[in-house]
């Protein structure tokens, strides 16, 4: 039995799927929001190579070191991006969140709060995880910003780690949260959902 096994995961008009090769072309569409895939940062997929991104996860997927969701509308079932668990080490209990991006018009939502609700809620509650951790380029400040917004703690960076889609090297940014700073977190961000339904 794998350690990340399919779910559905819900809340606030969100739902979280297992990505499949029938999300393609709502990926597409996503990624097309914005033109994502020209931002060196990340790794979203061009329109053409949307297949093969799906195709990689899955392959990812079946060797237990990936797990990706697609990020639907549950209003519209509209795909809004995607989002993974990886670099999953069941003996140490721990996982990391990442591969995630979103269409430009889902940014600045409640989107990314209710996904990492949903996906540290699971890891920690679900999956018996004693640490989550996330890493981020160097530049992306907003990655940054976002993941520091969750409580989690900086643990250091890998300098000359990996390459950018420009072919440059990066440096990446390593977080990561434990359990026990797990509840804190949660109030953390359900407090940050409900300003953001107050100035909705």
């Amino acid at each position: 039995m794998a350690f990340v096994e399919p779910v559905v995961l819900r809340d606030r008009g969100l739902r979280l799927e297992p990505l499949a090769l029938a999300h393609e072309d709502g990926l597409a569409a996503a990624a097309a929001d914005g033109e994502l895939w020209k931002l060196r940062v990340t790794s979203v997929p061009e329109p053409q190579e949307t297949r093969l991104y799906i195709e990689t996860a899955l392959q990812m997927r079946e060797q237990g070191s990936r797990f990706a969701f697609a990020v639907v509308d549950e209003a519209t079932d509209r795909v809004l991006g995607s989002t993974s668990y990886h670099d999953i080490l069941p003996a140490v209990r721990r996982l990391e969140i990442g591969y995630t991006w979103y269409a430009r018009s889902a940014q600045r939502s409640h989107v990314n709060t209710t996904c990492k609700l949903l996906m540290m809620g699971h890891a920690f509650d679900q999956l018996g995880c004693h640490v989550v951790g996330w890493r981020t380029d160097n530049f992306n400040f907003a990655s940054q910003r976002a993941i520091e917004r969750l409580g989690a703690r900086k643990d250091g960076v890998l300098r000359g780690h990996a390459l950018r889609r420009d072919g440059t090297t990066r440096d990446t940014v390593m977080y990561s949260l434990r359990a026990g700073e797990w509840p804190e977190s949660r109030a953390q961000m359900l407090s940050l959902l409900e300003q953001h339904a107050q100035a909705g």
